[in-house]
């Protein structure tokens, strides 16, 4: 088997995470020549294209062959800093660009439970890059080979890859009370949900219609919608009034508790599956990532993932 150029790997990978040559050529700090170089002298050994010169860039199916190669590269790197660094205690580095651990995690994990499960592990030095996706396409960042993780709704896993289950985040439709008080006084139901507004995170957030459909015994719902791409950015559009949304109740429990919003389908939700898929690699590091979101994820999500219905 050939041995590849570590520097190549690091240019293709460089590329596809910048988006381009010239911001590759910025974060290796070398000219935009030799960026091109690299890459040309990987896909003579290759004998194949690797890159799409493409807007935006796009790597073909051997890139990601390799793209993948680079990141497992990166994670043995990074499991002999950390022996290293048990070796000599005393020594402090930074990760680097080319040690960093790339996982994919849906927005609304990042905004309840992910982060506190992460953060004893960056505490400890772990160069972390997240990736946030719906969670119904965390999935395709792993395929690819562009991260070594990936938090999604997804059970089958890949070859080579593991899967873990973590539990099931439960989703409610909440309103601000003036705004269910005017539009929706008897909540959500068949008859009414057409003609209220509904925000979702984009384009791919199909939890709206997935919870009206559910909760309403219908195949297929249209809902019209207003698309705020954040978490957070979600809830507070819910208290400005703009409407109804479905969101984890782990993000809103306070909210509701405070009066500030209103469950528009008391004792109804739509419980999301969440599995962990990571590469199937004796890895410390990857171990320690899914140690540690495993530990938090049973503390905050349901083991019993079916619809409650009080």
């Amino acid at each position: 088997m050939s041995t590849f150029d570590p520097d190549a790997l690091e240019c293709l990978a460089a590329i596809v995470e910048e988006g381009g040559f010239e911001r590759a050529a910025v974060r290796l700090s070398i000219t935009q020549s030799a960026v091109s170089q690299r890459l040309r002298s990987l896909e003579e050994q290759v004998g194949t294209v690797l890159i799409v010169r493409s807007r935006p860039l796009k790597a073909t199916t051997a890139g990601h062959l390799l793209l993948k190669h680079a990141m497992q590269m990166r994670l043995l790197r990074a499991d002999l800093e950390r022996d290293l660094k048990e070796l000599a205690p005393g020594v402090a580095t930074a990760a680097g660009e080319d040690e960093r651990i790339s996982i994919a995690v849906n927005a609304d994990s990042i905004a309840t439970w992910a982060l506190p499960a992460l953060t004893p592990l960056v505490h400890q030095g772990m160069g972390l890059e997240i990736i946030t996706d719906d969670q119904d396409f965390t999935f395709d960042w792993l395929r690819e080979g562009r991260v070594l993780g990936c938090v999604t709704t997804l059970r089958a896993a890949l070859r080579s890859c593991k899967v873990q289950s973590l539990g099931a985040m439960p989703y409610v439709a909440v309103a601000e009370p003036g705004f269910a008080a005017k539009r929706c006084p008897q909540g959500l139901h068949a008859h009414n949900f057409s003609q209220l507004p509904f925000i979702a995170f984009n384009r791919k957030d199909d939890l709206q219609s997935e919870f009206v459909a559910r909760v309403c015994g219908l195949k297929h719902v249209a809902l019209s919608q207003v698309y705020v791409p954040s978490s957070e950015g979600q809830v507070r559009a819910v208290l400005a009034g703009w409407g109804v949304s479905v969101l984890p109740e782990l993000k809103v429990r306070e909210h509701l508790q405070s009066g500030a919003l209103v469950e528009l389908m008391p004792g109804r939700t739509l419980p999301v599956d969440l599995y962990w898929h990571c590469w199937n690699l004796n890895s410390v590091l990857l171990d320690a990532l899914t140690a540690a979101l495993q530990s938090e994820a049973a503390k905050v999500l349901v083991s019993d993932p079916k619809e409650t219905q009080q």
